[in-house]
């Protein structure tokens, strides 16, 4: 199993930026595809960005496209870490942001599974 640990979050006016990060541990092999999900009060959880397994590949939703950026830290073979930077932030980007390892790889389409890994979400609020 894979234990996925973020942090980063907090309270941001909008136009400001965050980023968060998601430390892996566990049986986390730097192969694996890795990305964010986010959830906002009432709504359901929402593809936020996408790293796939071999690393080239990223994926974004289009609400953050051109704003936020995934990129990943294999330097150490302990501990592999995915970040998320998020610039030019709005208020409609307010919610819970959760680190995902899937057991497909990303595509244009992303899909979650019964098996994939989530984190614990940490909480990003921007005020306008």
């Amino acid at each position: 199993q894979v234990v996925l640990t973020e942090s980063g979050g907090g309270l941001v006016q909008a136009g400001g930026s965050l980023r968060l990060s998601c430390v892996t541990s566990g049986q986390y092999f730097k192969n694996f595809p890795m990305g964010w999900f986010r959830q906002a009060p009432g709504q359901e959880r929402e593809f936020v960005a996408g790293l796939s397994a071999n690393g080239r590949v990223t994926y974004y939703g289009d609400s953050v496209k051109g704003r936020f950026t995934i990129t990943k830290d294999d330097a150490d073979d302990a501990k592999h870490t995915v970040y998320l930077q998020m610039n030019s932030l709005k208020p409609e980007d307010t919610g819970v942001y959760y680190c995902h390892s899937p057991i497909v790889d990303y595509s244009e389409n992303p899909t979650t599974g019964s098996f994939d890994d989530w984190g614990q979400g940490t909480q990003v609020t921007v005020s306008s």
